[in-house]
């Protein structure tokens, strides 16, 4: 005899939740690298700062983007 689980609730914020895991993956991995270019050239600070922001700033568009879209196609 077996168990049956019953999932309650908005199956969006549970796949907003599986989602969120890709734009946290992608900041640690632009934060990182950024921190490593700019130990091995810090003259190029100000351009490596700009572009690893940049690359922050989209990567985080992802996330919103995964936040509102439950919203928008639910029921």
């Amino acid at each position: 005899m077996g168990i049956l689980a019953e999932v309650t609730g908005s199956l969006g914020s549970i796949g907003y939740g599986l989602a969120a895991i890709g734009p946290g993956i992608g900041v640690g991995i632009i934060f990182g690298q950024g921190v490593q270019a700019i130990a091995r050239q810090p003259e190029a600070y100000g351009l490596i700062r700009q572009n690893m922001l940049l690359g922050f700033v989209l990567t985080e568009a992802l996330a919103l983007i995964g936040l509102v879209a439950p919203f928008m196609f639910g029921q």
